[in-house]
């Protein structure tokens, strides 16, 4: 009965305009949110700003030897733009509107699986195309409405930092254990078809998902798992390592 989603998170070109930076040969990579709207008014001492991606992207390069001034130079661009923090992977929690996009989160139970991915950009030159991989996982330990969340936890959620927020909005809380961003991006996806999708070979060892051919660029409903239980099979093979923290 065990429920798993896949949630594309993380800065691209449909929000934000650009797209993060991943390195294909040892899988290195960094977060990068999604920035929020300019209209969106925050609780005291919840704004979080791109500000704080900084020091990951020059680390990054620094220990790669490669220039990515084209994504300094974004940043100094939206350093004071405040950032969609969601999944807050050091709070363990992410948030979704509880409609339709949201309806398969919202019935989630404790033990769940939330998968979380990305479409980067390669700093290596031998690949032109996006990488899509998954960066991290949330084992379920509760969904709650926005509007419960007391005021102690507002800083928690990209969700419930905001002071107007949607009647229907969740936030998951995830368990500690086995639950974080992945140190390393694990490579899923590949341009075929006229569209990004997982490759058919780690498609077949999923089991598959919900959706035409393994599509993965953004949609109106998260693709499901169709069989979670041998996703995390082959989740343990890969042997992530999960930590707790954004950047």
């Amino acid at each position: 009965s065990m429920k798993a989603v896949l949630i594309r998170v993380g800065v691209d070109h449909s929000y934000g305009g650009w797209n993060a930076p991943a390195d294909p040969r040892d899988g290195g990579f960094v977060y990068v949110p999604i920035p929020e709207s300019p209209r969106v008014r925050f609780h005291p001492g919840c704004v979080r700003r791109f500000s704080e991606v900084r020091n990951a992207i020059e680390r990054f390069a620094e220990s790669r030897g490669v220039g990515i001034e084209s994504y300094l130079k974004r940043l100094r661009t939206d350093e004071n733009v405040p950032m969609h923090l969601d999944p807050d992977f050091e709070n363990l929690t992410y948030g979704d509107v509880g409609d339709r996009r949201g309806a398969e989160i919202r019935t989630m139970t404790a033990g769940d699986r939330i998968v979380f991915y990305s479409g980067m950009r390669p700093v290596t030159p031998f690949r032109d195309r996006l990488i899509y991989g998954l960066i991290g996982m949330f084992v379920v330990d509760e969904v709650v409405h926005v509007r419960d969340v007391p005021c102690e936890r507002w800083h928690e959620n990209a969700h419930t930092r905001k002071v107007k927020r949607g009647e229907s909005d969740i936030v998951v809380r995830a368990r500690s254990s086995g639950s974080g961003r992945f140190t390393k991006l694990i490579d899923i996806g590949c341009y075929r078809n006229r569209a990004y999708r997982v490759r058919e070979d780690v498609l077949a060892e999923w089991g598959g998902l919900s959706v035409k051919n393994g599509y993965i660029q953004r949609s109106a409903r998260p693709p499901r798992f169709l069989d979670p239980r041998r996703f995390t099979a082959w989740l343990e093979r890969q042997s992530p390592t999960v930590v707790q923290f954004n950047f």
